[in-house]
């Protein structure tokens, strides 16, 4: 079946657990359907789609839509975070990662991410991030179209 979710229910609001097997096809070509998926706020400039858990207990996998000039503030990792670039490409105090790229961070890392001309992120965590109070400075744009 062509189409970003192989369910019966395309894209249903976010779930905080799957009740079964959820299917997503073509995950780079993602930006040509992103207006399919029923995104809700979650930093300025930054929008989520949870896939499972709810970012506060547990482990968490959501899609992450960054507008231009979008910003996930600064955290620290408690448990591995996992990202693969779809569309576009983000920046950190490392560098910038573009559409292809997998970026692991292990438990105890912190960083901020920011964006200029958008992106789409698949996000996997292994424990909640806890966000800081400071954010660490981030030169030149995390996403580029």
């Amino acid at each position: 079946m062509a189409g970003l979710v192989e369910t019966k229910v395309l894209l249903p609001p976010s779930p905080p657990s799957l009740p079964s097997r959820l299917e997503m096809h073509d995950l780079f070509g993602i930006a040509t359907r992103q207006d399919q998926i029923p995104w809700e706020v979650f930093e300025d400039g930054v929008e989520i789609y949870r896939l499972y858990g709810d970012g506060i207990t547990g482990p968490t996998a959501a899609l992450l839509r960054f507008q231009k000039a979008g910003e996930v503030p600064l955290h620290e990792h408690a448990g591995y975070e996992h990202i693969i670039v779809l569309a576009g490409s983000q920046r950190d105090h490392k560098g910038a990662a573009e559409a292809g790229t997998l970026i692991i961070n292990p438990p105890g890392t912190r960083h901020s991410v920011v964006g200029e001309a958008g992106c789409i992120v698949l996000a996997i965590y292994e424990k909640p991030v806890q966000f800081l109070a400071e954010a660490a400075p981030v030169s030149a744009p995390a996403c580029e179209g």
